[in-house]
């Protein structure tokens, strides 16, 4: 036996119990803190404002990110969930889908900086994917955990894009509704995802009141093998829609399983 040891054995029952109570608390206090960073509804904007922007300010590199673009305001962000998923998020203070900031004039295109950031993805599962089973989404404010607005840029579910292949020739402009994994969205077929043409502004037409705006989703995948060519599908649904949903995330795959396929 050690003299540490030893010493410890000596340690009257107070002590012990003091030495304990002091062990559990240190152990109860990192627990909190662990469980408070993954329940922080800020986290996400404080990756942005404290890290990469001012890594990118001071040093001309990301940070944390990885990439801060100064002008047109945005950052990419790998996401700690699955193999190919990254987040463009505003280097602005925007909540997200319900903050008027992102119809008002002059807002960015955040949908278009995300699409043209889709290289990441495929960097990731070292695959060059056809634009209809690549995918951009939102959640609505109520099927989220974070308080910035952050686009998701991935892969589609495989089942997903072949469900989605039947609006590719779809008249443009016009919304059709359809089943997707068992929830109920409507779909449009647009030239383009910038200025007027912006997903968010495009539902927020039929949904002008920010409370409304609140309980949509998003999700943007190419018609398409070549979006440029094909164009892009708009799809839509929210919580107050019959059989709608406020969160489209399901219909990405974030383990890519569709590269592996190719």
């Amino acid at each position: 036996m050690t003299r540490t040891a030893t010493a410890h054995s000596r340690r009257t029952l107070p002590d012990r119990l003091a030495h304990f109570a002091a062990v559990l608390a240190l152990a109860l206090s990192a627990t909190s803190c662990a469980r408070l960073a993954t329940v922080d509804s800020n986290a996400l904007w404080k990756i942005v404002d404290i890290r990469c922007v001012p890594s990118q300010q001071a040093t001309g590199t990301p940070g944390q990110c990885e990439i801060v673009d100064l002008d047109k305001r945005y950052v990419i962000l790998k996401d700690i969930l699955g193999r190919s998923q990254y987040l463009l998020m505003p280097t602005d203070r925007i909540t997200g889908i319900e903050s008027p900031l992102i119809v008002a004039p002059g807002a960015k295109d955040y949908w278009l900086d995300a699409w043209n950031s889709r290289h990441y993805v495929q960097r990731a599962v070292k695959r060059e994917l056809p634009d209809n089973q690549l995918g951009l989404e939102i959640n609505s404010q109520y099927r989220r955990s974070q308080n910035q607005l952050h686009l998701h840029i991935d892969c589609m579910r495989g089942d997903i894009s072949t469900a989605l292949a039947g609006h590719a020739q779809d008249a443009l402009g016009v919304w059709r509704w359809t089943t997707l994994d068992g929830r109920r969205y409507r779909v449009m077929r647009v030239s383009s995802i910038s200025g007027a043409d912006d997903p968010f502004r495009i539902v927020a037409r039929d949904n002008p009141d920010p409370a409304t705006m609140a309980t949509q989703t998003i999700l943007v995948t190419g018609a398409g093998p070549s979006a440029e060519r094909d164009g892009w599908l708009i799809v839509n649904s929210g919580i107050d829609v019959d059989g709608g949903t406020g969160t489209a995330e399901g219909l990405l795959d974030h383990e890519c399983r569709i590269a592996d396929q190719h």
